[in-house]
């Protein structure tokens, strides 16, 4: 699945419009410890969290990331935006729950990392 296909499965806002939107997305990821995150993330992931500041994106770009997804239309700080746009990393936002959200993406055949 491309990070295009899952702005709709999830209903999601865009944030980041300039990053490419063909990433293919490999595998997908919750969880809001960012040590926690950085010990288990994975190259192509998409990471549903609730933070918002900019080491998210620290965390997201070191580990190659497809997208970061914010969940119950959380909104991302206006400078985690701006990194997240230099970093080429996607920033999503969906009204959804983290729940919801990870359970649309396994039920399309996205798997755990």
């Amino acid at each position: 699945m491309t990070v295009q296909e899952m702005i709709g499965l999830i209903d999601a806002k865009d944030m980041t419009p300039e990053t490419d939107k063909k990433t293919e997305v490999t595998c997908g990821y919750t969880c809001d410890l960012l040590s926690w995150v950085m010990a288990h993330g994975a190259a192509g992931m998409a990471w549903v969290t609730v933070q918002t500041h900019m080491n998210v994106i620290a965390v997201a770009s070191l580990m190659e990331m497809a997208a970061v997804i914010i969940p119950e239309g959380i909104e991302m700080e206006a400078p985690s935006l701006e990194k997240a746009k230099e970093e080429g990393i996607s920033v999503l936002e969906s009204p959804l729950t983290a729940y919801e959200i990870c359970a649309r993406l396994a039920a399309k055949g996205l798997a755990a990392k």
